[in-house]
C-alpha cells in the first residue's frame, strides 16, 4: 500500500472512530438504564438459585436415558422460577429455537385444530414447518391442522378489532411472534403480550397462547408467561445461554403444555423424563447467570447501531432512545452493494473467520438467499455479535447480539470506514 493511501485509510479510521464514540456519549442515559437493569435480572436468577440450592453436585449429568439427573431437573425449575411458569423444559437436545417450536406445536395440535398466528408471515423458518412452503415433509397442513394468518399492525400499531374478528372462528392456538423477524414492524412488549392474552382468554377460554420468546428474554422486566401467556418457547444460542452455552433451547408454561410438547421431543411416555444433559449441565447455569449482563451489552451495542447509522442517513428501526423488546436492531440500506460491505466490515472484526467473506447464498428453512456475517464461537450463535439478511430490496440487515459493547464499536467503525473509502456515507459536520 502507497504510504499516501495508507494515511488515508488511517485517518478514516479515526474518523469513523470518533464518530462512534461521539454517538455513545450521546446515549449515556440510555445506556445508564440498560446498565441498572442488569441488577433486575442478576437478582432475579440469584433468588432462583438460592430457592433451589444450587450446588456444584448439580453441574455433573448423567449418560444414556438422562434418568434421575438432579441438575437437569434442578434447571428446568429455575427456569420456571425465573419465567414465572408451571413447568420447563431445557434440552440439549434442541437444535434451535424453531426445533422448540415446532416441538410445541405438534405437540399441543391435532388434526382438525386451528392455529391462527396473530403477528403476520412468521419468521421463515417456520414456514416449512406450517406448509406454507417446502415438499410437505411431515408439516401442521399435511397433519390435517388448519392454518389462519393475520397480522394484527395497522399503521405500526396494535389494531385488537382485528383479532377480535378472527376470533369470531374457534382456534384451538394463538401463535405470537414477539421478536419482528425479518420485518421492519414493531417487535412486541410484554404489555402488549399481556393485553393479546387477556382478550384471547376471555373471549375463547380454551385457547392456547403460544409465544415464540426468541431474543426477548431479559430484555423487559417480565417474560411473556408471567403475563398469560400459556406457552413459551426460545433457544439457548441466544439470550439465555449468555453466549456460553453450545446448543439446546427451552419450553416453559402451563405443566401439561409442557409435557406435551416434550413427548413429541423424546416420546409419549418418556416426554420430560428423558435426555441427558451431555455434561453441559454447569454451562447452562453459568450462561443463564451472565445473560442479563450480555442481554444489556447488546442492548446498548444496538442503541450505538441505531444512531450511528440514523445519523449516516440511513432508516433505523428502533430508533436510538425508543424502549425495546428484544435485541434485533434493523438498519435499511437500499443498496445491496452497501449491505454486502456493512457484512464484510462485521466479519472482518470477528473473532473467528476474520479472514472470510460473506457470500450471499441458501440456508436450510429460508426461502431466499441470505447474507450472514460474524464469525462465533458457537455455530449461529445470535447472543454473540452477528447480522444477516435475505438479499431482497430494500435491503434490509437485522443485526443482534454482542457480547460487549466495545466489540460492536469496533465493528460499526469498521463498516463506516469502508463506506467511506467507497464513497458511500460522508459524516456529519459536527463529527
Amino acid at each position: 500500500m502507497e504510504n499516501n493511501d495508507y494515511r488515508l485509510v488511517k485517518l478514516l479510521e479515526n474518523q469513523a472512530f470518533q464518530f462512534v464514540e461521539d454517538v455513545e456519549k450521546e446515549l449515556h442515559a440510555i445506556i445508564e438504564k440498560r446498565t441498572n437493569n442488569v441488577t433486575v435480572g442478576i437478582r432475579k436468577v440469584l433468588d432462583a438459585f438460592h430457592k433451589e440450592k444450587l450446588g456444584t453436585h448439580h453441574f455433573a449429568s448423567v449418560n444414556g436415558y438422562g434418568h434421575n439427573d438432579l441438575g437437569k431437573d434442578l434447571i428446568d425449575r429455575v427456569f420456571a422460577e425465573i419465567f414465572g411458569a408451571e413447568k420447563a423444559a431445557i434440552r440439549m437436545q434442541f437444535v434451535s429455537g424453531t426445533h422448540a417450536i415446532t416441538a410445541a406445536l405438534f405437540g399441543v395440535l391435532r388434526p382438525g385444530d386451528n392455529l391462527l398466528a396473530i403477528t403476520g408471515k412468521p419468521y421463515e423458518t417456520l414456514e416449512e414447518v406450517i406448509g406454507k412452503r417446502g415438499n410437505g415433509q411431515g408439516s401442521l397442513i399435511e397433519f390435517g391442522i388448519n392454518y389462519d394468518e393475520i397480522s394484527i399492525f395497522k399503521n405500526g400499531q396494535l389494531d385488537l378489532d382485528i383479532l377480535l374478528d378472527a376470533l369470531k372462528i374457534k382456534r384451538k392456538m394463538i401463535f405470537i411472534q414477539r421478536s419482528c423477524g425479518y420485518s421492519l414492524r414493531p417487535s412486541l412488549f410484554i404489555k402488549d403480550i399481556q393485553v393479546i392474552c387477556k382478550m384471547v382468554h376471555e373471549l375463547s377460554p380454551e385457547t392456547v397462547c403460544f409465544v415464540d420468546n426468541c431474543y426477548g428474554e431479559f430484555v423487559e422486566l417480565k417474560e411473556p408467561s408471567q403475563v398469560g401467556a400459556d406457552l413459551i418457547a426460545g433457544s439457548l444460542i441466544k439470550n439465555p445461554g449468555g453466549t456460553i452455552v453450545p446448543a439446546g433451547g427451552y419450553i416453559a408454561g402451563k405443566a401439561d403444555l409442557v409435557e406435551k410438547a416434550c413427548c413429541r421431543l423424546t416420546s409419549p411416555g418418556i416426554g420430560s423424563q428423558g435426555g441427558s444433559g451431555f455434561d453441559l449441565n454447569r454451562l447452562v447455569l453459568q450462561g443463564l447467570f451472565l445473560a442479563p449482563q450480555m442481554v444489556s451489552e447488546a442492548l446498548i451495542g444496538a442503541e450505538i447501531i441505531s444512531s450511528a447509522f440514523l445519523k449516516l442517513g440511513f432508516d433505523v428501526n428502533p430508533l436510538p432512545g425508543t424502549d425495546r423488546s428484544d435485541l434485533i436492531q434493523a438498519v435499511c440500506f437500499g443498496n445491496p452493494e452497501i449491505l454486502k460491505m456493512v457484512c464484510s466490515a462485521f466479519q472482518l472484526t470477528s473473532p473467528v473467520g476474520s479472514y472470510l467473506e460473506p457470500i450471499p447464498s441458501g440456508m436450510p428453512g429460508y426461502k431466499n438467499d441470505l447474507i450472514m456475517s460474524g464469525g462465533t464461537f458457537i455455530d449461529g450463535s445470535t447472543s454473540e455479535f452477528s447480522a444477516d439478511a435475505p438479499l431482497i430490496s430494500p435491503y434490509n440487515l437485522f443485526i443482534q447480539g454482542g457480547t460487549h459493547r466495545s466489540h460492536i464499536k469496533l465493528a460499526v467503525t469498521k463498516a463506516i470506514e469502508l463506506l467511506m473509502q467507497a464513497g458511500y456515507v460522508q459524516l456529519p459536520h459536527n463529527s
